[in-house]
């Protein structure tokens, strides 16, 4: 499934794994939350929803960088739609 947390070092990762906690880095057992992504718009964003069982809601205040490996490799336009799959309230996170 595909699924993205927030790292403890601010860093959002994204992967497509069974649970949140294998996005994390070895050694850590907590993060800023998490939830999960799918592309959106023909390829041209990315919509983050939801939030993880073990770890809750993303907090993108923490968010310091992007790795983007998980998702292609190039940046892309990212936004998080906190009423899925209802686009209202939805905003962009930006970095």
């Amino acid at each position: 499934m595909q699924k993205f947390v927030i790292t403890l070092d601010g860093e959002l990762r994204f992967g497509d794994v069974k649970l949140h906690k294998n996005l994390l880095p070895w050694g850590d057992d907590a993060c800023f939350g998490g939830g999960m992504w799918k592309v959106g718009g023909g390829g041209s964003y990315i919509d983050l929803f939801g939030s993880s069982y073990d770890f809750g809601a993303p907090d993108f205040r923490q968010v310091k960088l992007i790795d983007w490996t998980g998702v292609g490799g190039a940046p892309i336009r990212l936004r998080y739609l906190p009423n899925y799959p209802d686009s209202e309230g939805a905003f962009d996170v930006i970095v």
